[in-house]
C-alpha cells in the first residue's frame, strides 16, 4: 500500500508506481498535509463519483475541491472555496459542472474545466446535509435540518420549498433513480413518496409497529430504484420493495453493530441495477458488505484502529472511496475485495467407475456457491447430491448457469426473434458462460495500451472519448492475450459493436469478443495475413448449392468471395446493418438464415468445419495459437522495426524542424535587430536635429531673457532711487514735524513757567500783604509796654536761611528775584512763618525699640537706597530707579528726592520682577540687590502678606520692607543728630525738616 501526499500541489499523479492492492484491497491512501506543519493533515470531508465511476470529487476542511481520475492516474485542484463543504454532487446533464454546499448555508455551482463560478444559490437557514440530482440532470434537491428545497439547474432558481414543523425535522430528501419520484424521510421515521413534477404525495411506506423504534439515519436505493434500505440506532435493517410498497424483510446485523451510520449498495455489471450486495457502515468504523438475499457476510473494510467515517461506491462498482477517521482518503479495489468471494469452488464432478456399471458416468454440476472472504471457523454442512431417477443426457447438455436452459432460450429466440431488453445481457452472459476472470483481465489491462493501438483515433475517429478509451482498452487486452490480434487490421471494426454495447463493463466486452473469436472465428487466422481461404471456400460451396446462377455470374464478372463475403464476415455483418439499417429488414434476414441452415446438406454445412462450443476457462484465459506464429512474429518484429524507424525519423524530423524553426527565429531576430537599429539610427538623427533646434531656440530665449533682466534691473534701480528719495523726504517731513512739536512743547513749557512765575509772584504779594499786616500788628504790640518782655525773637539767622532754602527748592522760586522786593524785616518774619507752618516732622508707624506705635521724626531715607520700578512716568514707559516711597491712593503717590526736587507726586511706576519684589539698597552694611516674597494687596492702604521678622501674617503699611531689614537714616531724633538704623517707616501725609 502506498501513500500519496498532495500537499499544496494543484495537479499531479494519484500514485507514482503501479498500485498492487494489499489483502485489505487498498490501492492507495491520499492525504493532504498542511502548508506550515508537515506533521498535521487537512481532513477530507466529502466524496462523490461522476456517472462513469472513473473519477470523483473530494472536498477538504479548507474548502479545496479536488478531482481524482483513477483511470488516468491524475488529480487536479479545481476550486478554492475558502470554507468547508457540507455536501458534493455532480450535475448529471452538464458533466463538467458540480454543486458544492458550503458552511455559510449556500450552494455554489462550479465548472471543473474552466474553474469558473456558474451560479450561487441561497435560501437555507441551516447547514445543507445532502444534495440529490435528478437522473435527467435538470433538478436538484438540497436538504437541511429544517427544510428541503427543489432547484432548477437550468435557471438555478428555487421552484419549491418543503417546510416542516421544528419538532419533526427532516432526515433526508432525495430522487429515486430511473423515475420522477422523490422520497422524504423525517425524524419521526415516516417515509413519503412524492411526484417530482406536481409534488403530489403518491404513498407512504409502512413502518413496523412491533419492536423498538429504529430512528432512521441512513438510506440507500438500488440503481433500478426498486429496493429501499434504511437503518438507524439499531442493528436492524429494513428493506422495502418500492413497486409493491411493502416491507420485504428485516435484516439483523451482528451484535457488534449498534448504530448504522451509512448504507451503500454495491452495483454489479450484470444485475441490471438490482444490486444484491449492501454495505453497512456501523459506529465502530467497520463497513460490512452483506448479501440481502442470503443475508451472508461477504467481506469487511476498515477496522477499529483505522475507522471509516464515510464511504462512497462508484457507479460501475469497481472502486470504493472511504474517508478515514484521520481525515485521509482510502481507494479500494472491489475486484481484490471480491477475489476470494468470486473464486470458483472446488470441482464437485465425480466419476463413478468399476463393476458392471462402468458404462454409466454421472456428472453432477453445482450451482453458483457464494463463499465468504474469510473462513468463519464453522463446519460446512455437506449435502449428498444424488442423480435423478431417470437421467436425461439432453437436459444436462442444455443446462446453463443461474438455472437457465439453452433449449428453452433457443425456442424463445426463434419465436420472438430477440430476448427481452431487460434480460438480454443476462441471457447472453449465461449462454456464452462467461467466466468473469477479473484477475486475469486486470493482468492484461495493467500492461497498458498496446503499441499497435496507440494511434487508433487517427484511423477510426470516434466522437465519444469514453467509447474510444474503451475500444483501446479491449483491443490492447486482446493484443496482449494473443499477438495475432495486434496485427489484425479488421479487429477494431469487429470489436466496436461489442464495445458500444458493453461500454460500462470492459471485462464482459473482452470475454464476449474472445469467446466469439475462439468459437466462431476458429479458422480465420490460419492463412494470415491473407483472408481465410477455407472459410471463403465453404461460403462459395454453400452459395453454389443454393444459387448456382448467382455464383456463376459473380465468377464471370471477376468478383471473388474476398469481395462479397470477407468484408461482411470481418465485421460480423455489423458494418452493413449499422450503416444500411433502413434498406433491409433484419427479421427477414434472420429467417432466411435459419432456412439456409436447415436446407444445407451436412457435407457442406459450416458446422462440420467448426468445433463444439467451448467457453472460456475460469481463472486463466486459454492460449490462442491458431495462427502462423512465425508470420505474426515476423510482422511484429517488422512493425516494431518500422515503428522504431518511424520514431527515429519523427525524432530526426522534429530535430530538423526545431533547427529550422530556430534558424527562422534567429533570422527573424536578426532582421528585427537590423530593422530596430535602422529605426534607432533614424530616431537618433531626428533627435539630434530636434536638439539643435531646441538649442538655437534656447539661445534666443536666453538672449531675450538677458535683455529682460537688464531692463528689469534698470527699472528696479529707478524704483529704489525713487523709493529712497521718497523715504528721505518722509524722514525730512517727520523731523520737521518733530521740530514743530518740540517748538510747541517748549513754547507750552515756557507758557507754563510764566504762569507759575506769575502765580508765585501773586503768592509772594499775598504773603507780603500778610507780612505787612503782621508787621503792623507787631508794631502795635511792640508799642504796648507790657508785651515787650514776653515777645520772643526769631531764631538765629542760620535756621531762617535753611528754612527759606527748603521753601525755595520746593516751590522753585527764584530767590534773588523775590528777595529784591522785600526788606530784611519782612524776609525774617516770612522765614519764621514758613518754618512754623510748612515744615513739620515726618510721621512714622512701625517698631522702634520694641515699641509699635505711630510717632514723628525728622529721619529721611539717605541717598543710595534707591528702589527700581518699571511703569509709565511722564508718558515714558521704561525701567528706572528712584527714592520715591509709595503712598496709598488710586495712583501710586511718592514722596522723596527725585532729580534734586523734593515734593509729593503721583506716578504709574510699578514694582518689577513678578511675584517676588526686587530691591536694591544698603542692608546690614551690605549693598546689593535682593528679593522678597511680600506682595501688595488691593485697598486704601498697601497690604502685604509675607514674612517679617520671622512673623508670617497679613499687615498694612506704606513701606516696602525686606525680610529682616533695618532702614538706615541720618537726621535729628530726640535732639540727637547721628546716623542710625530703625524699623520706622514713613506714613503718608508727613512732612519733615532736612538737616
Amino acid at each position: 500500500m502506498q501513500t500519496t501526499d498532495i500537499g499544496n500541489k494543484e495537479e499531479g499523479k494519484v500514485w507514482h508506481r503501479k498500485p498492487t492492492p494489499s489483502n485489505t484491497g487498498i490501492m492507495v491512501t491520499v492525504i493532504r498535509s498542511a502548508a506550515a506543519y508537515q506533521s498535521k493533515t487537512v481532513r477530507f470531508l466529502h466524496v462523490t463519483f461522476d456517472t462513469t465511476g472513473d473519477s470523483f470529487l473530494a472536498g477538504d476542511h479548507h474548502g479545496n475541491i479536488y478531482v481524482l481520475d483513477i483511470t488516468r492516474n491524475r488529480f487536479r485542484l479545481v476550486q478554492k472555496t475558502g470554507q468547508a463543504c457540507t455536501a458534493l454532487a455532480f450535475n448529471l446533464r452538464r458533466t463538467t459542472e458540480f454543486l458544492v454546499a458550503l458552511a455559510d448555508y449556500s450552494i455554489k455551482c462550479f465548472d471543473k474545466d474552466t474553474k469558473q463560478l456558474v451560479s450561487w444559490m441561497r435560501g437555507h437557514e441551516g447547514a445543507v446535509s445532502s444534495v440529490s440530482v435528478h437522473g435527467s440532470g435538470r433538478y436538484a434537491i438540497s436538504t437541511s435540518a429544517d427544510t428541503a428545497q427543489l432547484w432548477d439547474l437550468d435557471t438555478f432558481q428555487r421552484k419549491r420549498k418543503l417546510n416542516v414543523r421544528q419538532s419533526v425535522g427532516i432526515q433526508r430528501v432525495f430522487f429515486l433513480p430511473l423515475g420522477n419520484t422523490i422520497l422524504s424521510c423525517f425524524n419521526d421515521d415516516s417515509i413519503f413518496a412524492w411526484e417530482s413534477d406536481t409534488l403530489f404525495c403518491k404513498y407512504q411506506l409502512p413502518v413496523p409497529d412491533e419492536g423498538p423504534r429504529i430512528h432512521y439515519k441512513a438510506f440507500a436505493v438500488t440503481r433500478d430504484g426498486k429496493i429501499l434500505a434504511a437503518g438507524g440506532r439499531s442493528n436492524l435493517l429494513h428493506l422495502w420493495c418500492l413497486d409493491t410498497r411493502q416491507l420485504l424483510r428485516v435484516v439483523q446485523m451482528p451484535p457488534k453493530v449498534r448504530t448504522v451510520r451509512q448504507l451503500e449498495f454495491l452495483p454489479d455489471s450484470f444485475d441490471g441495477g438490482a444490486s444484491q450486495t449492501l454495505g453497512v457502515l456501523s459506529q465502530d468504523g467497520v463497513m460490512r458488505f452483506i448479501n440481502i438475499q442470503t443475508c451472508k457476510l461477504l467481506f469487511n473494510i476498515g477496522s477499529h484502529d483505522d475507522a471509516i467515517t464515510s464511504a462512497t461506491v462508484s457507479p460501475n462498482g469497481r472502486h470504493i472511496v472511504t474517508i478515514m477517521d484521520n481525515g485521509s482518503l482510502n481507494i479500494y479495489s472491489v475486484q481484490c475485495l471480491t477475489q476470494d468471494y468470486n473464486k470458483p469452488p472446488p470441482s464437485l464432478v465425480k466419476v463413478v467407475s468399476g463393476g458392471e456399471c462402468s458404462a454409466l458416468t454421472m456428472k453432477v454440476k453445482s450451482e453458483g456457491v457464494q463463499r465468504p472472504a474469510k473462513n468463519s471457523g464453522r463446519r460446512v454442512k455437506t449435502k449428498v447430491l444424488r442423480p435423478p431417477a431417470v437421467p436425461m443426457t439432453e437436459d444436462k447438455e442444455n443446462e446453463l448457469p443461474d438455472g437457465l436452459n439453452k433449449k428453452r432460450l433457443v425456442t424463445l429466440l426463434k419465436a420472438f426473434g430477440e430476448y427481452p431488453a431487460k434480460y438480454r445481457m443476462f441471457v447472453w452472459r449465461s449462454l456464452l458462460r462467461l467466466p468473469e476472470n477479473h484477475a486475469a483481465f486486470s493482468s492484461l489491462t495493467d500492461k497498458g495500451l498496446h503499441s499497435a493501438y496507440l494511434s487508433i483515433q487517427e484511423r477510426y475517429p470516434i466522437k465519444s472519448q469514453k467509447l474510444q478509451r474503451g475500444l483501446q482498452r479491449v483491443l490492447s487486452a486482446l493484443a496482449h492475450w494473443a499477438a495475432i490480434f495486434g496485427e489484425t487490421d479488421y479487429l477494431p471494426l469487429m470489436a466496436f459493436p461489442f464495445v458500444k454495447l458493453f461500454q460500462n463493463n470492459p471485462l464482459l466486452c473482452f470475454e464476449v469478443v474472445a469467446t466469439t473469436i475462439v468459437n466462431w472465428c476458429q479458422h480465420w487466422f490460419e492463412y494470415f495475413p491473407n483472408p481465410p481461404l477455407n472459410v471463403l471456400s465453404m461460403a462459395e460451396n454453400v452459395l453454389a448449392h443454393h444459387d448456382k446462377e448467382l455464383l456463376q455470374h459473380l465468377i464471370d464478372c471477376g468478383v471473388t468471395s474476398q469481395l462479397y463475403v470477407w468484408p461482411l464476415l470481418e465485421t460480423l455483418f455489423s458494418e452493413y446493418f449499422f450503416h444500411h439499417r433502413n434498406n433491409l429488414d433484419i427479421s427477414s434476414v434472420i429467417k432466411e438464415t435459419y432456412r439456409l441452415m436447415e436446407s444445407t446438406p451436412a457435407d457442406i454445412h459450416p458446422r462440420n468445419m467448426l468445433d463444439d462450443f467451448q467457453p472460456l476457462t475460469r481463472g486463466q484465459y486459454p492460449v490462442f495459437n491458431k495462427y502462423p506464429t512465425y508470420i505474426v512474429e515476423y510482422q511484429s518484429q517488422e512493425r516494431e522495426r518500422i515503428r522504431q524507424q518511424e520514431v527515429d525519423y519523427l525524432r530526426e524530423r522534429q530535430a530538423v524542424q526545431e533547427l529550422r524553426a530556430k534558424a527562422v527565429q534567429r533570422q527573424a531576430e536578426d532582421e528585427a535587430w537590423y530593422t530596430q537599429q535602422e529605426i534607432l539610427q533614424q530616431a537618433e538623427e531626428k533627435r539630434r536635429d530636434i536638439l539643435q533646434q531646441e538649442e538655437s531656440k534656447l539661445a534666443e530665449q536666453r538672449t531675450r531673457l538677458t535683455a529682460m533682466k537688464r531692463e528689469l534691473k534698470v527699472k528696479e534701480l529707478q524704483l529704489m532711487d525713487a523709493a529712497r528719495r521718497r523715504f528721505l523726504k518722509q524722514q525730512q517731513d517727520q523731523r520737521l514735524t518733530e521740530l514743530h512739536r518740540l517748538d510747541e512743547q517748549i513754547q507750552r513749557k515756557m507758557n507754563t513757567r510764566d504762569q507759575e512765575t506769575a502765580a508765585a509772584v501773586q503768592d509772594i504779594q499775598v504773603r507780603q500783604m500778610e507780612l505787612e499786616a503782621q508787621r503792623r500788628l507787631f508794631e502795635q504790640v511792640s508799642d504796648c509796654p507790657h508785651h515787650n518782655n514776653n515777645v520772643q525773637r526769631p531764631a538765629p539767622e542760620t535756621n531762617t536761611i535753611s528754612s527759606f532754602t527748603l521753601y525755595s527748592v520746593q516751590h522753585e522760586v527764584k530767590t534773588p528775584h523775590v528777595i529784591g522786593h522785600f526788606n530784611a524785616v519782612q524776609l525774617q518774619y516770612g522765614l519764621v512763618f514758613i518754618h512754623q507752618t510748612v515744615m513739620s516732622p515726618l510721621k512714622y508707624r512701625g517698631l522702634l525699640n520694641n515699641d509699635w506705635r505711630e510717632r514723628e521724626t525728622d529721619l529721611l531715607p539717605i541717598s543710595g537706597s534707591r528702589l527700581k520700578y518699571r511703569g509709565l512716568l511722564n508718558n515714558d514707559w521704561r525701567e528706572r530707579e528712584t527714592d520715591l516711597l509709595p503712598i496709598s491712593g488710586s495712583r501710586l503717590k511718592y514722596r522723596g528726592l527725585l532729580n534734586n526736587d523734593w515734593r509729593e507726586r503721583e506716578t504709574d511706576l510699578l514694582p518689577i520682577s513678578g511675584s517676588r519684589l526686587k530691591y536694591r539698597g544698603l542692608l546690614n552694611n551690605d549693598w546689593r540687590e535682593r528679593e522678597t516674597d511680600l506682595l501688595p494687596i488691593s485697598g486704601s492702604r498697601l497690604k502685604y502678606r509675607g514674612l517679617l521678622n520671622n512673623d508670617w501674617r497679613e499687615r498694612e503699611t506704606d513701606h516696602l520692607p525686606i525680610s529682616g531689614s533695618r532702614l538706615k537714616y541720618r537726621g535729628l531724633l530726640n535732639n540727637d543728630w547721628r546716623e542710625r538704623e530703625t524699623d520706622l517707616l514713613p506714613i503718608s501725609g508727613s512732612r519733615g525738616v532736612f538737616s
